[in-house]
């Protein structure tokens, strides 16, 4: 009878994102258990599909999280940059306050005067930079604390060049967190509303 083992991951694999620890907060994989967590997380920031029942919604809640978990072996054993989200957790008491992770930014980024600004230029692939905190851990420094943590690993483990964060002009509490981070920061009135703010940082 034949068996299949689960292929090993390396351990030096710099796409593979470890527990990260800060002053207060732990980065950490997203779990089964986090579902409702998240399915409130969305609710309360108003980012659920307005068309779906409450129902309904759970059930495509549980799918992503099945795929973003699924994500992280699939990802690492690839030797692809690890995108998707993690958990912000307290690190003292382990509460759920929201999430962080890598994401593709796929925008006409070169039209920025900081990339070229190169009126025609077509779309480019970044790594991106994603938080959405629940409402309650609002306001504390929690978004750009976790964000630092997952700038520094790809920064150092996996030797990215750049990182950028994306935007709309209304989004105050999102360009703050930019400009705690570092980044520099490009509005842009074109007709990409993936450009509206644009927060960039390089590696040094």
């Amino acid at each position: 009878m034949n068996t299949e083992t689960e292929p090993q991951i390396a351990a030096d694999n710099p796409f593979v994102v470890p527990l990260l620890r800060t002053q207060r907060l732990l980065v950490r994989e997203l779990e089964p258990s986090d579902l409702d967590a998240c399915v409130a997380l969305y609710a309360d920031i108003g980012w659920n599909d307005p068309a779906l029942s409450a129902e309904q919604d759970r059930v495509e809640r549980s799918a992503w999280l099945r795929w973003t978990m699924d994500g992280y072996r699939q990802f690492a054993r690839l030797y692809q940059p690890p995108l998707g989200e993690r958990a912000i957790a307290d690190a003292d008491t382990g509460a759920f306050l929201g999430l962080v992770g890598y994401v593709p930014s796929f925008e006409p980024f070169e039209r920025l005067t900081g990339l070229g600004e190169r009126p025609a230029a077509g779309r480019s692939m970044e790594l991106g930079l994603f938080w959405a905190l629940s409402p309650s851990a609002q306001g504390r420094g929690y978004a750009a604390e976790a964000a630092s943590a997952l700038i520094g690993h790809a920064f150092r483990a996996m030797a990215a060049d750049r990182i950028i964060a994306t935007t709309s002009h209304d989004n105050l509490a999102s360009i703050a967190v930019m400009r705690r981070l570092g980044m520099t920061i490009e509005t842009y009135t074109g007709e990409h509303p993936g450009l509206q703010v644009v927060g960039m940082l390089k590696a040094t």
